[in-house]
């Protein structure tokens, strides 16, 4: 059992000026998504397992892949994503069922040498709806430079019988970042910064 996949779509911006101010390097955000077939559409199937078990792999290798290889290498990406987008004729749970595998996710997070989980959008959509990629820095889920958000759309995807499965990255955070990091606000009311994860 192989997923049917019916393109393959590669988005990539490079940024050079961002709040009237020049970049002093270019801010690179770029995806790669894969059309497929819903294996489940327009049924109710109780269980997803086989699919996802049999999906997941083969999407997360060739997406990680393909975002190795525009990146130059998986050290060079700083932030990194994930999302789905199920046609009409599907549930919210398949495209959450796709991605939300360590069948799918763990070929991007070892390429990449990740320590945070993957940021997601799970939705559903007709063709040329948006398809939102967040993004976070992929060792310090508190590091706010890196909280991105890249938004494409295919103009013919997804069909009413399809999911678009994505990966997304950044080469770097905003470029004229000024908010601070989630460690600044917990310091400032108090709480324990070397343990941010209890509050």
């Amino acid at each position: 059992m192989h997923p049917e996949i019916r393109k393959l779509v590669t988005y990539d911006e490079e940024i050079l000026v961002e709040g009237f101010r020049a970049t002093s390097k270019p801010w690179r955000m770029f995806a790669v998504a894969a059309v497929v077939r819903n294996p489940w559409a327009g049924q109710y199937v109780e269980d997803l397992s086989p699919e996802i078990y049999a999906y997941g792999p083969v999407l997360g290798a060739l997406l990680t892949d393909r975002m190795t290889s525009l990146a130059g290498s998986g050290e060079a990406i700083e932030a990194y994503g994930k999302a789905a987008v199920v046609g009409l004729d599907g549930e919210i749970e398949h495209a959450s069922g796709l991605i939300h595998t360590l069948r799918f996710g763990n070929h991007f997070r070892e390429a990449v040498g990740a320590k945070s989980y993957l940021a997601f959008t799970n939705t559903r959509g007709p063709a040329n709806a948006p398809i939102m990629v967040p993004l976070m820095d992929k060792n310090d889920a508190g590091r706010r430079s890196h909280y991105l958000t890249l938004q494409f759309s295919i103009p013919d995807s997804p069909r009413a019988d399809e999911v678009v499965v994505v990966l997304g990255a950044a080469m770097s955070g905003r470029p004229h970042h000024r908010i601070g990091d989630r460690y600044q606000d917990l310091k400032e009311l108090g709480h324990d910064v070397d343990n941010p994860a209890a509050v």
